[in-house]
């Protein structure tokens, strides 16, 4: 069933524009804090281990928000409920900043995790009413530029405000375009009729699902935020909080199935383009953020990059998906979207099997950066048609609880990717360490010449035969430990392009469509 055919007040691209810079702002956040972590652990007093809260408390409670947010938009209005969350991002956001301690600083950054985690699926599902289906993918191009480059130009932003100015400055600048923003809804964007139905029908909470919910989500995600931190499975702390993630979702899952009026709609996933685009999103956001993790992390830890300078090679691809995404909004009308998709998890897999071959230590700036801007060709491909298909079909009244939950899904594939990468990344590190260790050994005639030619550079500088060789071991050791990092991100490329691959070949499992049709199509 297709939105019914009603013609906003406002210009739509208009409309577009505002919902879009709200959510730009609150993705932005995500990923701007990240840099800050030493700055603001410096400045309140607090250790490492304890800054990473910024960031666990922010994730946590936007992750609860986001699945519900539908559910909180039939009982408020949707209009009513997005401005809240714009508001409360934005007085949060302005406390984050004035923070006078590290406690407050937690406590502002929930509240500011719960008022962003219903902007994302919010703006989402205003376009969708706003847009009939043929003209959608344009609309989701626009709005794809602030889902997938605000995490690039987010650590490039806040490594220049922590270099020139005050951590706070961080989030004391969301407070004029949270202003901004409050005002362009306000005067724009109106409920659709069915938004005021349901309203006036009145919405009951289930207080159990909500009660599971939190405790189900907040856990899975500290644990998946603090996993390799705390060794896994080896911690007490990560074996009860996967224990109640386990038993919270799974009770959640069958309680909101069966629910008469859930918080979740999980019996959307009855409908299979619903099913495939959450399972294609979810992916996504594994495979995506798993790369954004990884490059600067390669740059600064193994080349001595800056984080501006990492940055700089992360916002390089910006401009391939400003290019590209209008180019895929337009001609999603014409291509049907499981092609897209194919085309799309294709140049991702070529393009992660092509880093996993170019990477190395001796990698330059430029070579870098072509290498970010091969692995971002492929996302305005698959961002756009997979969104699209994830409302063909549906009701309109169910556009909202799709929104949630889609934006869900995208943003737990992040997390678990991020984990995963870091996991991976540590073990594979240990056994590539523990490989090349073994071949460092007095009965090798290349580490012999190599131990030799180096003390006796070392020597010839000045330094004493002992000091000299010490010197030598410790370099050749420094180098070990960089060439088994540098071939841990190598083994990781090539499971992201493997994970690629697989999602080329599901693509096909897609149902056909005709992408002109503004009637019910699958994927």
């Amino acid at each position: 069933m297709s939105t019914p055919d009603r013609r906003p007040a406002h210009n739509p691209w208009l409309i577009t524009f505002v919902v879009s810079l709200a959510a730009f702002m609150e993705v932005l956040d995500t990923s701007i804090a990240n840099v800050a972590l030493p700055h603001i652990g410096g400045s309140l007093g607090a250790t490492t281990d304890e800054t990473t809260w910024v960031l666990t408390s922010y994730i946590a409670a936007n992750a609860v928000v986001l699945p519900i947010s539908g559910w909180l938009a039939g009982a408020f209005g949707r209009k009513r409920f997005f401005m809240t969350c714009i508001a409360l991002f934005g007085v949060s956001s302005f406390l984050c900043g004035i923070a006078p301690n590290l406690l407050s600083l937690l406590v502002f950054r929930v509240l500011q995790g719960a008022g962003g985690g219903g902007l994302q699926p919010m703006a989402q599902a205003i376009l969708v009413d706003t847009f009939p289906p043929e003209r959608r993918g344009m609309a989701f191009s626009f709005y794809g530029v602030t889902a997938v480059t605000a995490p690039i130009v987010g650590p490039t932003l806040g490594g220049w405000i922590v270099d020139n100015e005050s951590w706070r400055w961080i989030f004391l600048i969301n407070v004029p375009v949270v202003l901004l923003a409050l005002l362009l809804v306000l005067q724009l964007v109106e409920d659709p009729p069915y938004l005021t139905r349901l309203r006036n029908a009145g919405v009951r909470l289930d207080a159990i699902g909500f009660a599971l919910l939190v405790l189900g989500v907040g856990a899975l995600q500290v644990m998946l935020d603090k996993g390799q931190q705390e060794d896994w499975f080896a911690s007490r702390l990560i074996t009860i909080l996967a224990v109640t993630a386990v038993v919270c979702l799974t009770a959640l899952a069958i309680r909101e199935w069966s629910h008469e009026r859930p918080i979740i709609e999980l019996r959307l996933l009855r409908n299979f383009n619903f099913l495939s685009a959450n399972v294609m999103i979810l992916m996504l956001g594994m495979i995506y953020f798993s790369s954004l993790v990884m490059m600067p992390r390669y740059l600064q830890e193994l080349l001595g990059y800056t984080a501006q300078k990492a940055g700089l090679v992360l916002s390089s691809s910006a401009v391939v998906l400003l290019v590209m995404l209008p180019i895929v909004g337009k001609i999603s009308s014409r291509i049907p979207a499981r092609i897209l998709i194919a085309v799309g998890w294709a140049a991702v897999a070529v393009s992660m099997a092509i880093s996993a071959r170019w990477l190395n230590l001796g990698i330059d700036f430029r070579s870098a950066r072509d290498l970010r801007l091969l692995q971002s060709a492929g996302l305005p491909l698959l961002f756009v048609p997979i969104t699209l298909a994830a409302y063909v079909g549906l009701p309109p009244e169910k556009n909202n609880s799709a929104a949630g939950l889609l934006n869900f899904m995208r943003n737990l594939g992040s997390s678990i990717g991020t984990s995963l990468v870091t996991t991976i990344l540590a073990r594979r590190t240990a056994f590539h360490q523990t490989y090349l260790v073994g071949h460092a050994a007095p009965d090798n005639p290349t580490f012999r010449e190599l131990l030799e030619a180096l003390s006796g550079r070392l020597a010839r500088a000045g330094l004493g035969a002992y000091e000299a060789q010490r010197q030598a071991l410790a370099r050749i050791y420094a180098m070990v430990r960089a060439q088994a990092a540098s071939l841990a991100y190598v083994d990781v490329f090539w499971l992201l392009a493997a994970a690629a691959a697989l999602m080329f070949a599901l693509s096909f499992l897609l149902r056909k469509n005709d992408p002109r049709a503004a009637g019910p199509v699958a994927a």
